[in-house]
């Protein structure tokens, strides 16, 4: 039985819709990564899903129950972090783990919820005294503590320094070797890259692509990339028609190409004709970045017309 299925979604508000014919299935020991721009649905969808909202029509099963009335048994089954979450300042993180650990029948041990989050140093401190960064962990530390079947994380490293998110991202790793099955909303495009089985992206309250970073790169047709930095005294337009999309930051050009060799060998004959060196050449795959640009932020440019890269939030 899959962990999610969820057919036919919506969710109004007023004249608003919010949701407007989802679809999502989430496979038991999958972790997906739910991307879109903000006002895409993601939170209500999310919310639903916790059994926060409820919908206005569709079917939601989320561990074969219905999350509008799985109650307690169903909350039981779960953990959610949230993006923005409260604390009482007066209490110590193990404090609060003990007391989130008994509202459920199986809970980690503290001292364990402790080490996985970092949160060793600042256990017994007062939550006043935690930095932004610490608070983030507490709030990751009581979203496993119950030991959940379905993890629900939102924005999950959101104020991390480097380090911290790397120590993050490693827990998940973990949890994912368990068996855990984790839905992830996140703006980091290379969190999502590095954590997820699978991406889905949603647009205006529906899923308008599924699959791997691999899978989505071939659906949207973005081919090799082929990045480069522009000669001193050239300009874009100087270049050969090469590639189908081309965008410039500065005075680095970044082209997508279907036909790599053939326009490796055009650009590489217009600079040896010049006397141009193409410095910090390089061809890549498409990051999950350009993807989600290709799919929500607007199409790349055509050849001859330059932007300046910008990415959806």
């Amino acid at each position: 039985m899959a962990a999610i299925e969820v057919a036919r979604l919506r969710k109004s508000y007023g004249s608003v819709e919010a949701v407007a014919g989802l679809d999502l299935t989430v496979e038991s020991g999958e972790v997906v990564a739910l991307l879109g721009p903000n006002g895409a649905g993601k939170t209500t969808a999310v919310e639903i899903l916790e059994g926060y909202r409820q919908r206005d029509s569709g079917s939601v099963t989320v561990l074969g129950m219905d999350p509008q009335t799985g109650g307690r048994a169903f909350r039981e089954r779960i953990g959610v972090v949230l993006q923005d979450a409260g604390f009482e300042d007066n209490f110590t993180p193990r404090e609060l783990l003990r007391l989130h650990a008994g509202y459920y029948p199986h809970p980690r041990a503290v001292d364990e919820v402790i080490g996985l989050t970092g949160l060793d140093e600042k256990a017994n401190a007062r939550v006043r005294t935690l930095s932004g960064g610490q608070r983030r962990r507490l709030d990751l530390a009581l979203g496993i503590v119950g030991g959940p079947e379905l993890l629900f994380l939102d924005e999950p490293t959101t104020g991390f320094d480097p380090s911290a998110r790397r120590h993050a991202w490693e827990l998940v790793d973990s949890l994912r070797d368990l068996g855990s099955t984790i839905l992830l909303t996140t703006h980091y495009l290379d969190e999502a890259e590095h954590l997820a089985d699978r991406v889905v992206i949603i647009d205006h309250g529906r899923v308008i692509a599924s699959g791997t970073p691999a899978e989505l790169s071939a659906a949207a047709g973005t081919g090799t990339v082929i990045s480069f930095r522009l000669p001193a005294g050239v300009e874009a337009a100087d270049l050969p028609t090469v590639g189908t999309t081309r965008r410039v930051g500065g005075n680095i050009v970044e082209l997508g190409t279907a036909s790599t060799t053939a326009d490796i060998a055009v650009l590489s004959e217009w600079a040896l004709a010049r006397g141009f060196e193409l410095e910090d050449l390089t061809l890549a795959r498409p990051s999950l970045e350009d993807i989600y640009l290709e799919l929500v932020g607007g199409p790349a440019a055509p050849v001859g017309e330059d932007v300046d890269p910008g990415v959806a939030t």
